[in-house]
Order: C-alpha cells, then structure tokens, then sequence
C-alpha cells in the first residue's frame, strides 16, 4: 500500500529538479501524477518513464490563467480527477535590488507568486469537486527571511506564504488543506546556475548551513509527501522550513 493510492495529483516544474523527485516519489506511492512544465522534452521523457498508467504530461506556462484550464483538461481527460496539487515552478534571478530592471522583477512575481495564485484558483475547485485533498505550494526560506541579491525572489515568496496562510483559511471547510514547503539550499539547476564553482558554493554551505551541506531535492519531495497524505491530516496553513539549520540562527564558531 502507498501513501497516495489512488491520488491524482498535479506537479508545477516536475520536468527536473525538485519537482522531478516529487514526481517519481509520488508515483512511487500510488499516484497518477501529471506532470506540467515548460520543458517538454525532459517532461515528456520522465511521463514516458513513469508510464502513460502512472504519468501524463502537459506543457504549462504557470503565468498563463488559460494554460491552466488546458492543464486541467489534460489531467481529467487522462485520470478523471484532480485532487492534489503541487505548486513547485518557480524561477530565481540575481541582482542588487536598485539594480533590478522592473521586468525582471515582475516576471519573477508572475511565475512565482501568480503561479501559484492561479494554481490554487484553477485546481482547488477540482478538488473540492473530488471530495477533498491538499495543496502544497513551494515558497523558501528566503520567504521568511531576507537574503541579498534576491529581491524579487524574496518578495514572490513571502507572497506565497501569506497565499498559503490565507487558502487554508478559505478551503478547509471544502477539506482542502494548504501547506508550503520552504527549501533552504538545494542542489538543483536553478540554485546551482551555469558557470557557478561547484566547489566553491559545498565551501559556502559548508560554513552557512549547521548540518553542513546542500540539501538533496529527494528530501524536500519526501516533505512534499508528507504534506499530501494521511500523516499530515491535521496540519494546513503552516510553512515548513527545509534548510540544514540555516535559518535556525548564526553559529559563533
């Protein structure tokens, strides 16, 4: 028996990264997950892998409120339902605040922070429809902290975090919980961008994260589990933070 028998669950960003181990442990417990992304090849080739009675893919621009609806319609044409949703797409970018061109602060808020608003609009009523389930939205621990350089990543995740707080709220009588995962460091393509000393950033974590590492994106999609099934029945509206200790304070040694 799985965790997620007989669940079908939604998954933003599942081409790679993070997203990818979701889906794979999902599937591994039971789900049909549909897998959305921009990445078609990588998507499509991880569906294949899975199998067309465990996976299914569709091209998804999390910005878009009508690539949503087809998103929607490809998840029911395939399993007939929706009743979980994984919120993980999300893009970072780098830049001093007052450097940051306003384009590139508004396209980060509208993949990160409208994504996931529009994830939540679109699908919740599907799940309502299908009885009742979860909502896991990707925020970051840059979402209940500062961090230099990252301004407009930080804004679309604070964002998240109040949307979590606030679709808890307004969901739970249609049994629906609303939690958030907030990753610390994670060995994934988008924190680790092209060009980036790999040995330089095991040295950062090294000395910033307490347990001395990068987190693997494996143990952010085994929070993501835990947050969609059973064991997780009597939390919603919660953030919960994955980060080795990092934002538990500053060590002196």
């Amino acid at each position: 028996m799985g965790k997620l028998d007989g669940r079908v669950v939604l998954i933003t960003g599942a081409a790679r990264g993070q997203g990818e181990q979701e889906a794979r442990l999902f599937a591994a417990e039971g789900a049909k997950v549909v897998l959305a992304d921009v990445l078609d090849d990588q998507g499509e080739a991880l569906a294949k892998e899975l199998g067309e009675e465990a996976a299914a893919y569709v091209h998804l621009d999390v910005s878009q409120e009508d690539g949503w609806t087809a998103a929607v319609a490809v998840a029911k044409g395939a399993f007939g339902r929706i009743d979980g949703l994984v919120n993980n797409a999300g893009i970072l970018r780098f830049n001093e605040l007052v450097s940051t061109p306003l384009e590139e602060f508004q396209q980060v808020l509208q993949v990160n922070q409208v994504g996931v608003f529009l994830g939540i609009k679109t699908v919740a009523p599907e799940i309502e429809a299908a009885g009742g389930g979860t909502i896991v939205n990707t925020a970051s621990y840059a979402g209940l902290t500062g961090m230099t350089y990252i301004g407009a990543y930080a804004a679309s995740k604070h964002a998240i975090v109040g949307l979590t707080r606030v679709a808890a709220l307004e969901l739970a009588a249609k049994r629906i919980r609303v939690n958030a995962v907030c990753p610390g460091a994670v060995d994934t393509p988008m924190s680790n961008p092209e060009g980036t000393d790999p040995g330089a950033l095991d040295q950062l974590y090294r000395k910033l994260v307490p347990l001395g590492r990068v987190g693997r994106p494996d143990e952010v999609a085994r929070l993501a589990l835990f947050l969609s099934c059973e064991d997780s029945s009597y939390i919603t509206g919660q953030p919960f933070v994955i980060d080795g200790g990092w934002l538990a304070g500053v060590g002196v040694l």
